[in-house]
């Protein structure tokens, strides 16, 4: 069972994997599924080593879709820092992957990072609703990093 979020337009799904004799399938995401009009314009994938984290930061505009499919495991962190947010200051851990594939809807506004917390180097796939860097890689990028400031208030202190 997959831990639910109570910050305001954050969706998670549980990824179903579809297996036959040839392997597996799992639909990451459908149109007709997401929330609002959120529609992805690029798609990556990462990989990330045992006990290393990505993040913490946000977007100003940009909504992540990441997918968490394994083969390792992660420890999602999520802030609320939306001021005229319902859930303003709300924080959320959950984790995901190989035991618990879900897709993740991270709005904009929404402090985000995850550390692989499994032995075994896992894979996120992402699929946002802006390009990286604007069209042509020409505009300023739409992130604010968190994780060098020394007084950041974003610390990922726990684990589930």
């Amino acid at each position: 069972m997959l831990p639910s979020c109570t910050i305001h337009g954050v969706k998670i799904t549980p990824l179903k994997k579809f297996t036959d004799s040839r392997g597996w399938l799992s639909e990451i995401f459908r149109q007709d599924e997401l929330p609002g009009n959120i529609l992805p314009k690029m798609a990556y994938i990462s990989q990330t080593e045992p006990g290393i984290t990505r993040g913490p930061h946000e977007h100003r505009w940009q909504t992540d879709i990441f997918a968490f499919i394994g083969p390792g495991t992660f420890s999602l962190h999520l802030w609320d820092a939306r001021e005229d947010s319902v859930t303003f200051g709300e924080k959320f851990i959950g984790k995901f992957g190989e035991n618990a594939p879900a897709s993740v809807v991270i709005p904009p506004g929404v402090v985000h990072a995850y550390r692989c917390v499994s032995q075994t180097p896992g894979w996120v796939l992402n699929f946002p609703d802006a390009l990286y860097a604007g069209w042509g890689k020409q505009e300023t990028v739409d992130e604010i990093r968190h994780e060098n400031r020394a007084d950041s208030p974003y610390i990922l202190d726990e684990e589930i």
